[in-house]
């Protein structure tokens, strides 16, 4: 397969990456000609690594030694140096442009600028303080994706304080699954926001927090909708700085918790995962600054929202001198193009957004490159599941000249991708072009032993400072011991499965915990995903692997049809011929059934596993948390669901 995407020779030369190979080069004697030379010496010399990316990016004295041990689990990094994420942040103060941009639904732009950004981290750091919260405390963010929220995880920050948030649009209970675990101090939160051309009021929802968090000493409200929030301090009281105060930070160590996110929560209480200061720095720095090749010049516009990692990762290109967008509403409405019009009103050189966006667009006839100004766009990211070739390929043809299509790969697990675009490597449709520097990320087989060409697991076979410190409320480790290094010890498991290829890029086929295995052969979800829903009439679909009471295997293919559109059995044909010829013979459904909808996790994941226990005949409580759930109701459809022939 021929990449789609090539960089020419002005972008190798101009990109960040060329530059830290050239500082490696004159610090170390290290010559590396080509990407993949540099990345074999940054996994090859985890230490001389990451002490480059920490002079490169200027971050001050380094008390000791880089990696004290890089045992998995507890490799220790930088043991005796402290920092603080936010005086990263702080340090890139200009004047010239603004630090964020706040985008609406109704088309307007609201700019702050890095004055008001940090005039706004100093105050509500006091406030906070003055609230009682000490370092180590926990505060709490229930809000939709604003600038206030990145001012509120900034001063929490600057204190030593630990952030964590959801979005509003989890209901109560599955924000109090997760933040209540975490007996928070304060509760940042907004009267409501904007969605779809509707105004949706929270203040019920923020009640049944505070009564919930028995922790509280004071919750602090931002007025979105202009309404009252009973037992609340506002926004404008505690964030405006009336006497120009300076910011003031607490160095704090290396791997002291800066936030704490969490998992799906599909199966049970969400877990807790707790990264260091000092990790997530180093990470993102060199994911955001070298990988995405992010810096001064650039305006960083991710579609996402506070419960999902793509929202602290966009947070970290201010660590870059980068402006980042904010925005709160739908990527569909007013318009299906929604986004590529912020993207050109913002004037966005590297736009993040899901495969399931451009194939709407994609099925919508939406041309962005035809009905927008794109030119400042360099870069389209890509994340959230696997990109099929024939959207990339589409990417590459209507987001505008040279632009580079960047799907990457990762996790919550590390805030950051194991393996993604770059600026000097080509791109390849459907797949991810390389792994990320100081990433040592393998294929392995059920035997622990590396492939090439062939589906295995995805490792990640030597430490990350972004590994999580621990997980919350997990004291001897244990649930962080058996999450992902219970099969190959002292080996990470992110349970993907992948292929690397010949050219050193990967294909990530789906989740391994959800493989299919039919007749003795594995398959991943995602190569069906990518072939079924490229058709017109299909709008998502669903496929699991049941083991049947008989010693059977059943394997449904659940799709939501587009309007208009009916299951006939010619549709059925196609589909099947569809599959057969682009992914296998081997991976034909036995029945093609027509489901009211495709439940997922909140961050848009969607529910193989809980879907394959409840037509398998599971009691739904012991399934899955419905709160957990973008839309539970559809649970009780899938519950009901059996074979024709069990029926």
């Amino acid at each position: 397969m021929q990449p789609q995407w090539v960089p020419t020779e002005a972008d190798i030369a101009q990109a960040r990456v060329t530059d830290f190979a050239k500082f490696v080069e004159a610090r170390t004697g290290v010559v590396a000609p080509d990407y993949r030379t540099l990345w074999q010496w940054s996994v090859d010399d985890l230490a001389g690594f990451w002490h480059a990316i920490w002079d490169y990016f200027e971050l001050g004295e380094i008390a000791g030694e880089v990696l004290a041990s890089a045992e998995m689990p507890g490799a220790r990094w930088f043991p005796g140096t402290k920092l603080n994420y936010a005086d990263q942040v702080v340090r890139q103060a200009r004047t010239d442009r603004p630090a964020i941009v706040h985008a609406r639904e109704d088309g307007s732009l609201r700019e702050l600028s890095w004055a008001e950004l940090i005039d706004g981290t100093a105050a509500f750091a006091r406030t906070l303080r003055s609230l009682g919260v000490r370092a180590g405390d926990r505060v709490a963010g229930f809000l939709p994706n604003i600038p206030e929220a990145v001012i509120a995880f900034l001063a929490t920050a600057s204190i030593g304080a630990v952030w964590s948030a959801c979005g509003q649009d989890y209901s109560p209970k599955a924000a109090l699954d997760r933040l209540g675990q975490l007996e928070p101090t304060v509760l940042v939160t907004a009267d409501g926001y904007h969605f779809a051309g509707k105004a949706h009021d929270k203040r019920a929802d923020i009640a049944e927090l505070q009564a919930g968090l028995g922790s509280l000493k004071a919750t602090v409200a931002i007025s979105q909708l202009g309404l009252d929030v009973p037992n609340a301090l506002g926004w404008d009281e505690a964030a405006t700085n009336t006497d120009g105060a300076l910011i003031e930070t607490v160095p704090v160590d290396f791997d002291h918790p800066l936030w704490i996110v969490f998992s799906s929560g599909t199966t049970g209480l969400p877990k807790g995962i707790m990264h260091g200061h000092g990790g997530v720095v180093l990470e993102h720095l060199k994911a955001v600054g070298l990988q995405s090749d992010i810096g001064p010049d650039d305006t960083f516009f991710w579609y996402t929202s506070p419960s999902w990692m793509m929202w602290n990762f966009q947070v970290s290109g201010l660590l870059t001198g980068a402006t980042i967008v904010c925005y709160d509403g739908s990527p569909t409405h007013p318009e299906l193009d929604s986004l590529w019009r912020i993207a050109a009103q913002t004037g966005a050189t590297v736009f993040g957004t899901s495969p399931g966006y451009v194939l709407a667009c994609i099925k919508a006839g939406k041309v962005p490159r035809a009905e927008h100004d794109l030119s400042a766009l360099r870069t389209v990211g890509i994340s959230g599941s696997a990109f099929p070739a024939s959207s990339a390929l589409w990417l590459g043809e209507n987001a505008g000249e040279h632009v580079q299509v960047s799907s990457l790969s990762g996790g919550t697990d590390v805030v950051s991708a194991f393996v993604g675009g770059v600026r000097t490597v080509p791109a390849w449709p459907g797949e991810l072009s390389a792994p990320y520097l100081g990433t040592a990320l393998d294929a392995f087989d059920e035997n622990g032993k590396p492939v090439r060409g062939e589906v295995g697991e995805l490792v990640i076979t030597k430490p990350m400072p972004s590994m999580p410190v621990r997980f919350w409320n997990d004291p001897d480790g244990k649930r962080y011991h058996d999450a992902y290094f219970d099969t190959f010890p002292g080996v990470w498991r992110h349970g993907d499965w992948i292929t690397i290829t010949e050219h050193g890029s990967t294909l990530v086929h789906g989740r391994s915990d959800s493989t299919l295995n039919r007749h003795g052969i594995r398959m991943g979800s995602a190569d069906i995903y990518q072939s079924v829903e490229q058709l017109p009439e299909i709008t998502e679909s669903l496929v699991i692997g049941a083991e049947q009471p008989d010693g059977g295997y059943w394997m449904p293919l659940f799709v939501v049809l587009a309007p208009g559109a009916d299951l006939t059995d010619e549709l059925k044909d196609r589909i099947k011929a569809t599959i057969r010829a682009e992914v296998s013979p081997r991976h034909v459904p036995d029945e093609i059934l027509v489901a009211p909808g495709i439940p997922h996790t909140r961050t848009g994941k969607k529910l193989e596993i809980p879907i394959k226990k409840l037509v398998q005949g599971a009691d739904p409580a012991r399934v899955v948390e419905r709160s957990a759930v973008d839309d539970p109701a559809l649970l009780d459809w899938y519950a009901a669901v059996r074979p024709a022939a069990r029926a």
